[in-house]
Formats: C-alpha cells, structure tokens, sequence
C-alpha cells in the first residue's frame, strides 16, 4: 500500500468514526450544573486528544507493519477530528478520560457557605505557595451569571459579564480589599491557589449594596448590558466564575 493510498484511507475512517460518534452523541443533554467553562474547556481538550490517539492506535493493530515506513506526514493527522467509533474505542475513550480528569469534575460538589451569606464551591485548588490574602494584587479570568435567569441550556443563570467578552485581555486585576470589587467576592476568593477555580453565590442583598457603590463589573456587549439593567428588576443573585491567573 503506497503512502498516498493508506493516507487518504486513514481519513475516510476518520471521518466515518467522527461522524458516527457525533450522531450517537448529539442530542444529549445534561441536567445538572455544569463545571465552570475553564475546565470544560480544559477537558475538551483532553478529550480530542485521547480519541485521536485511541483511534490512531486501533487503525495500526489493523494496518500491517510495513506501513509503518510509508512516510505518512504528520501534519494530516494535527486537525483530524476523530471521536471514536462503534467497535469500542469510545467506551476506552472514557476509561482514559475517566482517569485524567480531575475528581472535581465528575461530582456534585457542596457548596461551603460563610457568615455572611455568600457561599462557594471548590472545583479545583490550584498550585503554589502564593494564596489570595488581604492585600493581595491578583488578576482571575471570571465569568458572572444572573441565577434567577436559568435555562435549561444555561442551569447556572445567563451570563450578563464574561472577561473574554468585555474586557481586552481576558483578565480583571485588582489589589484585595481596596474597594474596587464587591467585598463578598474577595471574601470568597481568600485561601484560592494561582490556578484554582471556584464558583461564588454573592446574595442579592450584597449584590444591590455592590451596584450602589459601583463594585461590580459592567458589561460591555448588547445582550449583557441588557441582562444586567433587568437583574435588578428581580431577584438578584449573582454566580461568579473565577480562575486565578495571578497572586502577587
């Protein structure tokens, strides 16, 4: 079999096994809330690279060994979007990913709730000496649903403030306990580890007390500056997203 013939079959059978995988998986859906969207995205990640080992494997036990020197290019198999198939590479697809994602991930976390009201769940602690502390100068990536406005697609409230959307380098920084931000956010953030994520429920109470004093972050596209006026029509109960890029 020459390299130009096992090449063009290798992505006919990639392409079959991805379409197969995204027929049985599409209409899917999930009840429950979601992991914040750091480590959806993290996990997508690793999800495309074990299927495209997991099915590059299966076609080398089936190909004879000769094929191992037709000089296949590497760069035709960087954006090959396989997912498995119907002969059991998916079920070992999520053994492996089973194993590699973080415990966090798979379970219904508590949330732990504080003194004041405002309450937390700890997706993943992070890395390093350095924790957020009074004083502390640090930046986070963070996204801020409406709770009251939950769908079925968004159980976690409609985001009216995302820093990938509003702001220009995908991060908030400010100095802990300078005013800037609401103070039950900082509040929840303290002990969080360069890398930790961790979803915050600030009470409405807070989050009216946060408007008046100009401590929340304001959206800058159509839609979230439209949620964002009608929040405060209702209930409004706010649920913080935050990554930790920076501690200093």
């Amino acid at each position: 079999m020459t390299a130009k013939t096992f090449t063009t079959w290798f992505l006919l059978v990639g392409y079959y096994l991805a379409a197969s995988r995204a027929f049985r998986h599409g209409l899917g859906s999930k009840q429950h809330l979601r992991p914040p969207p750091f480590l959806e995205q993290e996990s997508n990640r690793r999800s495309f690279v074990s299927s495209l080992a997991a099915t590059f494997g299966a076609v080398v036990l089936v190909v004879s060994p000769g094929i191992a020197n037709a000089g296949i290019d590497p760069a035709l198999l960087k954006n090959l979007p396989v997912q498995g198939d119907e002969s059991g590479s998916a079920q070992r697809l999520r053994q492996i990913e089973a194993i590699r994602k973080p415990t966090s991930d798979l379970v219904d976390i508590p949330f732990q709730e504080l003194a004041s009201g405002v309450s937390y769940r700890e997706y993943r602690e992070g890395k390093g000496e350095a924790t957020v502390q009074d004083g502390s100068k640090v930046a986070v990536e963070m996204t801020i649903r409406c709770k009251y406005f939950s769908t079925q697609n968004e159980p976690g409230g409609l985001k009216y403030f995302s820093t990938k959307d509003d702001t220009e380098f995908n991060e908030i920084a400010w100095t802990v306990g300078n005013g800037e931000i609401l103070p039950g956010l900082e509040e929840a953030m303290i002990g969080m580890h360069r890398n930790a994520v961790r979803r915050i429920e600030i009470p409405s109470t807070q989050v009216f007390a946060a408007r008046k004093a100009n401590q929340l972050p304001l959206p800058t596209t159509k839609d979230g500056k439209r949620r964002f006026d009608n929040l405060f029509k209702t209930d409004a109960t706010l649920l913080f997203e935050v990554l930790v890029t920076r501690i200093k």
